[in-house]
């Protein structure tokens, strides 16, 4: 399997979000952090993103007669590169969009069944906005959103930190007149 298909799935999207900030985890600590989601589930998909180089070994122990594994994230393998994304078909777009939007659904769905869950003290956010941008604005906003996340990527787990997960989505609502609309 390749970097896209082992990504396109919504449980190997969500194991890689769990595993961002440089932790390592068992397989036991992913099922407790993806609680909607049997056991069996997210060892198959443990293995198959080990398999493909996603996830390494960072680890390994004897509990109870079992060799138990602590996994650690591959940043350079989890990612779709530029050129990955250029030789991809609208299909190809349409159902990374599709297990975009699963992901982000079960997440959030997971949140709001934890005990504690609170939109509003958790400063949640999903609005919409709707701008009227030229190619040059748009590279330039992108730059923006870029300078502004990126840095905070990097942050490993500590005291007082969430993990949250930002999903930017941009794409053209309709096209661009062909001339300047009067009236």
């Amino acid at each position: 399997m390749n970097t896209f298909e082992l990504l396109g799935h919504p449980i190997r999207l969500r194991v890689v979000h769990a595993m961002r900030g440089g932790r390592t985890l068992t397989t036991s600590q992913l099922c407790a952090r993806i609680p909607d989601v049997s056991k069996a589930t997210v060892y198959r998909h443990v293995e198959l993103l080990a398999t493909g180089g996603i996830l390494e070994v960072a680890g390994e122990q004897r509990v109870r007669g079992a060799v138990e594994r602590r996994y650690r994230l591959r940043q350079d393998r989890a990612t779709i590169d530029a050129g990955m994304v250029e030789s991809m078909s609208l299909d190809d777009h349409r159902h990374g969009f599709a297990t975009a939007m699963a992901t982000l659904l079960a997440e959030f769905n997971a949140y709001l069944d934890r005990d504690h869950a609170d939109p509003v003290a958790d400063l949640v956010g999903y609005r919409q906005h709707a701008a009227w941008l030229s190619r040059d604005e748009l590279l330039e906003m992108i730059g923006e959103l870029r300078d502004a996340i990126a840095p905070r990527l990097a942050n490993p787990p500590a005291p007082g930190r969430a993990r949250y997960l930002l999903s930017p989505i941009l794409f053209p609502a309709e096209d661009a007149p062909a001339t300047p609309e009067t009236g």
